[in-house]
């Protein structure tokens, strides 16, 4: 699973750094760094209301407060 966060700068300032920073912890303490590339991009190209995130070829719209967890996990099912 590759997950792409959006850290230019409309996302930056709705807070791309902690969705980062939450996806780094929960795939730490889940152990699943072989199976979850985390990287930042520039400008998906679909800005929209909270951060920009591609996770394979899927955009959500995420804050750090939504449960990013359960994403992964439902992610992870269809792979």
């Amino acid at each position: 699973m590759i997950i792409s966060v959006c850290i230019g700068s409309s996302c930056h300032l709705k807070g791309s750094y902690d969705v980062i920073k939450k996806f780094e912890r929960i795939i730490e303490e889940n152990n699943l760094s072989k199976e979850i590339k985390l990287c930042g991009a520039f400008c998906l190209g679909k800005c929209g209301p909270k951060v920009t995130v591609k996770i394979n070829d899927d955009f959500y719209f995420l804050s750090a407060n939504d449960d990013l967890k359960t994403i992964i996990d439902e992610k992870l099912k269809e792979e």
